[in-house]
């Protein structure tokens, strides 16, 4: 689960976790390949249990106590969202553990979280989206920097890409003993091949547009390398200005400062472009499986939500244009 924007509560103190967290935050680390963001959550979740113990070995917590501490922080002001999160953090850790000290059952299993109020995606609609990357600005560069972003937003809309997802892509698989891709771009079968969340695997698809600009990127990628590279940088599909692979918050940043320059008017955050993916996709193809799998989505319920997106757009096409809709004019 990610880790809500809602308001984050009591912090615990900046104290080092005991071996067995350590030890299951490597494993989600080096076998489940999470993402860095995921990993800083979880830890705070697990100093969260740590401190409500309060000296109470962590095999010695029972179902009770955990029950016990929701409350207690739910009372201290965390909402529903954090406190689904930490519950599945704590579940998850004792998941993992409780079997191999002999446990006799995961403390969190029969814990419900608190409801969270499922609120709609924010989606661009299709012209939004065709003026993003239409922009003058960003089809009459030819500068690196900027082949680079159009290649990175092109890859985005064409293949919903979480943003975790495109910058750990490599120019193309690569395997020595100081780097291994975990994702890489496919130009001979037009696809990218992603390892996501919980460490699944896909391949997605990629457009004749966004493999244009793949193409027009990878021309001038050589400007952005650097000598005595890191392995991983050396590898890296988008690199930054000073030769490392790019960072989560520059593309942010040039997103949000393209979207200004093209006129929209909504702040565009990269999972942005990832919803509207899916919701145009839907509305032409109405394939929900299929979406399903190119998003990456273990559960279906998740992707069912963007039919409701689709929905609005017919509602508001029903209400501009049917004369018996009931609006006013």
């Amino acid at each position: 689960m990610d880790p809500s924007s809602e308001p984050s509560g009591p912090q615990p103190p900046p104290a080092a976790l005991p071996d067995p967290c350590e030890q299951w935050l490597a494993h989600l680390t080096h076998n489940r390949r999470y993402s860095s963001h995921t990993l800083a959550a979880y830890r705070r979740d697990l100093a969260h249990l740590v401190v409500l113990c309060d000296g109470k070995p962590l095999d010695q917590v029972a179902n009770g106590h955990i029950r016990h501490y929701l409350a207690r922080l739910h009372g201290q002001g965390l909402g529903p969202r954090s406190l689904a999160r930490m519950l599945a953090a704590w579940r998850g850790f004792y998941r993992w553990w409780a079997p191999r000290i002999g446990m006799p059952a995961n403390p969190a299993t029969d814990v419900k979280a608190p409801k969270i109020p499922r609120s709609l995606p924010k989606a661009l609609s299709v012209d939004q989206a065709q003026a993003l990357l239409d922009a003058p600005v960003l089809q009459a560069g030819t500068d690196p920097a900027t082949l680079r972003d159009r290649a990175m937003f092109e890859l985005f809309y064409s293949s919903g890409l979480r943003l975790s997802e495109l910058v750990n892509l490599d120019l193309n698989y690569a395997q020595s003993s100081a780097h291994t891709s975990s994702s890489w771009l496919n130009l001979t079968d037009h696809e990218v091949n992603v390892l996501g969340k919980g460490g699944k695997r896909r391949s997605v698809p990629v457009g004749a547009q966004a493999i244009e600009a793949l193409l027009a990127w990878i021309t001038v990628r050589p400007a952005f390398c650097r000598a005595q590279a890191a392995p991983e940088d050396v590898a890296a599909l988008f690199l930054g200005e000073r030769g490392r692979r790019i960072s989560p918050r520059v593309v942010q940043q040039r997103l949000g400062r393209l979207a200004q320059l093209a006129g929209l008017p909504t702040h565009v955050h990269p999972h942005v472009l990832r919803h509207s993916f899916a919701s145009h996709v839907l509305q032409s193809a109405q394939d929900l499986r299929a979406v399903q799998e190119m998003l990456g989505h273990a559960n279906i319920s998740t992707t069912q939500l963007y039919t409701r997106l689709d929905f609005q757009h017919l509602a508001r096409a029903y209400d501009a244009a049917h004369p018996r809709s009931g609006r006013k004019s």
